[in-house]
């Protein structure tokens, strides 16, 4: 009875042990799956986005970036110096058109301080004796211009002006006058300014 016993606990546990080796166990693969998570599939924008290469910054050549330079032709030139001649020719004529305009700050500024001069009616002339013969004169004009300069120039700061002047209008008497004078004027450059310095002047006509 015991041999019987024996035998089928035998015969139980072999079918066990057949039994637990025929049932398949997980596999690696299936128990990584396991444990990993799904990702959710990108959309379309997205996988466009991770395709397409990222745009790469355009390298501008260092040459284009400088900037020009101006040539110095570029420059604009600066303005002509007035000649000597065309000077005392301006001196003069803004001189001759002061009387009529009973202008005396032109002489102030022409007329040298140590000026030396002869009147058309023979008096000797200094700068305050010119600039009081403007202020006393009364006469109305109607043209005081100059009609014929010639400039001779006798070293670089030193200069004769022969002109004729012409001067038209009424006299404080009322009366119409046109007299010309011809006169010398010597003009010298001091501190870069032409200042007339000595004159003779005779009257010719009126």
């Amino acid at each position: 009875m015991k041999s019987i016993i024996s035998f089928v606990v035998v015969i139980s546990f072999i079918a066990s042990a057949i039994a637990q080796e025929e049932s398949p166990s997980p596999s690696v693969e299936e128990k990584a799956s396991a444990t990993v998570e799904e990702t959710p599939a990108a959309s379309p924008k997205e996988r466009a986005t991770a395709e397409s290469p990222a745009p790469q910054k355009k390298e501008v050549p260092a040459a284009t970036t400088q900037k020009k330079e101006a040539s110095p032709a570029a420059a604009k030139a600066p303005a002509k110096k007035m000649s000597v001649e065309g000077t005392l020719k301006d001196n003069e004529n803004r001189w001759e058109a002061s009387y009529a305009a009973h202008d005396v700050s032109v002489a102030q500024t022409l007329v040298a301080n140590d000026f030396a001069g002869v009147y058309w009616d023979g008096k000797i002339m200094s700068k305050s004796g010119v600039i009081n013969e403007m202020k006393k004169d009364k006469d109305t004009y109607s043209s005081a211009v100059n009609e014929k300069l010639a400039v001779h120039t006798y070293g670089p700061s030193v200069a004769v002006v022969v002109g004729t002047s012409r001067e038209k209008g009424t006299g404080k008497d009322g009366k119409a006058f046109d007299r010309t004078f011809r006169y010398t004027d010597t003009w010298m450059e001091r501190n870069g300014q032409w200042q007339c310095v000595a004159s003779q002047v005779m009257k010719v006509k009126g």
